[in-house]
């Protein structure tokens, strides 16, 4: 990295949704003392379209357009976080390859949940959906409602990949003056539960260990977060959507436990991703922050 810090990186794309997203990451950007980059990318150059004006755009062309999309984004960002450094870039090639490539040199990335030419069916944008998946810097997907209160939840099944969601809610909860919701959610094996031998309260407080001693690494050094534990029968993505109504921020890890090898992305993050009431964060345990 160069002598400054690693930015907040948000794609625009003049839509509503990627507007959003800007002025999510601007605060994002505020909290963590880091710079923001706005970029945009410009994919008319590989199709070799003339930029300049035409008659199909007369005004200034479509570089000129892309200009002024950036110019707008910055602007957002600027009124919701004046005292943060923003640049913005016009990089050539399509827009998941080109935020890939930026949020090598990121701390985060923060996207919206929709972009524009996505189809009024679809729950989430393939910008979004591509960088979430790929991504080794978390990812902030912005969905849900426009300014959401409440604890950051946490989805914790004990897993490996669970590492750098903890860490990450905890860093969230700290900045935030939130308190962290942790929750494990877990299924009672039909099988074993009718078991005569079988003891439900010992499995639940099996459960409840196991999602303790997944925070306590983290406790020490954010001793000033509030955490709540909570522990929920049932399927870990529709409960996490569910709670997620009351929550400000969700943070899951890209893949959890039983996930298959061959997925990026976990059923649990995409159904959030999908569904969730509120921004949702996006954690991998491979990823080394840039300074």
């Amino acid at each position: 990295m160069s002598e400054r810090s690693a930015p907040v990186l948000a794609g625009a794309d003049g839509s509503a949704s990627a507007l959003d997203a800007v002025r999510a990451a601007a605060r994002e950007a505020a909290l963590r003392r880091r710079p923001l980059r706005i970029v945009h990318a410009f994919i008319w150059p590989l199709m070799h379209v003339d930029t300049g004006p035409s008659e199909a755009v007369p005004e200034g062309g479509l570089r000129h357009d892309a200009e002024r999309i950036l110019a707008e984004a910055a602007a957002a960002a600027a009124a919701e976080a004046p005292a943060v450094e923003i640049s913005t870039d016009l990089l050539t090639g399509a827009p998941a390859p080109v935020l890939l490539h930026a949020a090598r040199e990121a701390d985060l990335v923060v996207l919206g949940d929709r972009g524009l030419g996505g189809f009024s069916g679809l729950l989430l944008g393939s910008v979004a959906v591509q960088v979430s998946s790929h991504s080794r810097t978390p990812v902030l997907v912005v969905r849900g409602r426009r300014d959401p209160a409440g604890p950051v939840l946490l989805g914790c099944d004990g897993s490996a990949g669970s590492t750098a969601a903890v860490t990450a809610a905890f860093t969230a909860a700290g900045l935030r003056g939130a308190e962290l919701l942790a929750v494990r959610v877990w299924r009672e094996s039909p099988g074993v539960a009718s078991t005569p031998l079988y003891d439900a309260e010992r499995a639940r407080k099996e459960e409840l260990e196991l999602l303790q001693d997944a925070l306590d690494a983290n406790r020490g050094r954010h001793a000033e977060v509030r955490v709540r534990t909570e522990l929920v029968l049932g399927r870990a993505g529709h409960e996490l959507v569910r709670l997620s109504g009351q929550a400000q921020l969700v943070v899951v890890g890209a893949r959890g436990r039983g996930g298959f090898t061959g997925l990026l992305l976990g059923s649990v993050s995409q159904q959030l991703l999908h569904h969730a009431a509120c921004p949702v964060l996006i954690a991998r345990d491979d990823h080394t922050p840039p300074a």
